[in-house]
C-alpha cells in the first residue's frame, strides 16, 4: 500500500509539469519590415524551437529557439544577400540568433505573453512575445513580437535612417507542435 501511495504521488507530481513539444515541418518563423515605404516579408527556413508549455503550469514552461540567420529569405536575392552580410545579420561572425523565455503570463482566453530574451548579433535584449495557444495534436502556437533592430546593431550607419528603414521589425511565428515522446 505504501508503494502504491508513493507511485500515485510521483505520478501526480509529473502531471503538473508542462509538456515538451517538437515543431512540425509546417511551422514558420517570419518577419515583416519596411524599406523606403514599401513593406516586405521574410522567413527563416531553419530554426529549432524547443517548447515546454502548459497553460496550467506557466511556471514550468520554457521556450528555447535557435535560428540559423543564413536561412533568411525575402524572395529578393539582392536583399537576402545584404541581410546575411556584415551590415545586418553578419552571419560570418554570428551565425545564430536565440530566443529564450521562462516567464509567462495569461492574457485571457487562449492568449499568453512570454517575457523572453533575444540574443542577436552578440547583443541580448528583452523581447516579449504575445501568442495564442490552441491545444490539440498538433498544438498550435501563433505569436507576434516587435523588436527594434538597432538595439541589436542590425542595419547601422546609413541604414539607421528611419525614413529609409524603420527601426521596428515585426516577428511572426506559427508553430505546429507535436508532444515529444
Amino acid at each position: 500500500m505504501k508503494f502504491l501511495l508513493l507511485l500515485l504521488a510521483a505520478l501526480a507530481g509529473t502531471a503538473a509539469h508542462a509538456a515538451d513539444y517538437s515543431a512540425g515541418k509546417d511551422s514558420t518563423l517570419g518577419f515583416k519590415a519596411v524599406y523606403m515605404g514599401d513593406s516586405f516579408e521574410g522567413r527563416f527556413a531553419r530554426f529549432t524551437p524547443e517548447i515546454r508549455f502548459d497553460p496550467a503550469d506557466l511556471a514550468g514552461s520554457r521556450f528555447d529557439v535557435h535560428i540559423v540567420l543564413a536561412s533568411a529569405s525575402t524572395a529578393n536575392q539582392e536583399r537576402d544577400e545584404m541581410l546575411v552580410g556584415p551590415d545586418f545579420f553578419n552571419t560570418g561572425a554570428q551565425p545564430e540568433a536565440r530566443y529564450q523565455a521562462s516567464r509567462f503570463s495569461a492574457l485571457g482566453g487562449n492568449r499568453y505573453r512570454a517575457e523572453g530574451t533575444l540574443t542577436l548579433n552578440g547583443k541580448s535584449r528583452p523581447v516579449p512575445l504575445d501568442f495564442t495557444w490552441t491545444a490539440g495534436t498538433p498544438a498550435v502556437l501563433e505569436g507576434r513580437a516587435t523588436l527594434k533592430r538597432l538595439d541589436f546593431g542590425i542595419g547601422e550607419g546609413d541604414w539607421a535612417d528611419p525614413d529609409l528603414l524603420p527601426n521596428e521589425v515585426e516577428v511572426i511565428t506559427r508553430l505546429e507542435l507535436q508532444p515529444r515522446a
